[in-house]
């Protein structure tokens, strides 16, 4: 019976994930018919322990009346014992009731503070259990010729005009631009985040910091931070965690926390926006 309300459990936290709209926490929603699949496999299933349980419990009863022996001629499995069956269904009961009960956390400068804020992408040295930072790098999944290929196409559509990136675009837009940052110099860019102010001061201005998005490449587990270094002019200050929209020139510099020449933007114009009902963004192919 407890593996009945298990599997139970399971289809209703799937279903109530999709009703909610909070799976696209948890994967890109260009994947969501693989979850929305495993409402209806999840639900078969059960169906299926439902018959096995009703057929044991018959079996069980007409056992008892024929064969009470032990040494009747049947086989008496041995049961598995209380405790590994406990641990085997606390393991599966704990996803279930932290989906259904426990608040799913928005990233924020605090998550960022708290995972420390490098530039590992940078490096190309991303795993796909690891967070990012700044840069989306997709390398990971290919071998390095086909990413270039894939990359040197992808990125042609932000070299003509403008580049504004929004909910769509936001992650391939700023992969492109971290790619090859030097044939996007002095073109005009338009894109919206949170702010974050560095913990170490003394590697920025005062009106230096970074906006960011929260985006998922494929999964949360590849999740990460995005966005780019932006600099105001003097005497302008932001506190981390207010949304802005900017419009600027995209430049290069030296950062020496990263260790590594990074794009930013020389911001010419801004505005304060609401916090997006949508604050994540995810990679498109």
């Amino acid at each position: 019976m407890i593996r009945i309300l298990i599997l139970i459990g399971f289809t209703f936290l799937f279903m109530h994930l999709h009703a909610t709209g909070d799976i696209s926490k948890y994967i890109n929603m260009k994947y969501s018919y693989i979850s929305f699949s495993a409402i209806f496999i999840l639900g078969f299933l059960t169906l299926v322990q439902f018959y096995i349980y009703g057929k044991s419990e018959d079996g069980d009863h007409h056992h008892d009346e024929t064969c009470a022996a032990p040494d009747c001629g049947h086989d008496h499995h041995k049961k598995p014992s209380r405790l590994k069956s406990m641990t085997v269904n606390s393991i599966l009961i704990f996803p279930i009731i932290s989906g259904l009960f426990f608040p799913i956390a928005s990233l924020d400068s605090e998550t960022v503070k708290t995972k420390g804020f490098h530039f590992k992408g940078l490096e190309n040295e991303g795993d796909f259990g690891e967070h990012q930072f700044l840069k989306p790098d997709t390398s990971v999944y290919y071998g390095k010729e086909s990413y270039n290929t894939i990359m040197d196409k992808e990125l042609k559509p932000f070299t003509k005009g403008d580049i504004v990136l929004n909910d769509k675009n936001y992650l391939k837009g700023m992969e492109s631009i971290y790619y090859k940052p030097g044939i996007f110099l002095g073109k005009d860019i338009q894109f919206k985040g949170f702010t974050y102010n560095a913990e170490d001061q003394s590697t920025t201005k005062s009106n230096e910091l970074f906006l960011l998005r929260f985006g998922v490449i494929h999964c949360i587990a590849d999740s990460g931070v995005f966005g780019m270094m932006v600099e105001f002019p003097k005497g302008t200050t932001f506190p981390n965690d207010k949304w802005i929209e900017v419009d600027g020139t995209i430049e290069t510099m030296y950062y020496q926390p990263f260790k590594a020449d990074i794009p930013y933007v020389k911001v010419k114009s801004w505005k304060e926006i609401e916090k997006p009902e949508e604050e994540y963004v995810y990679r498109g192919y």
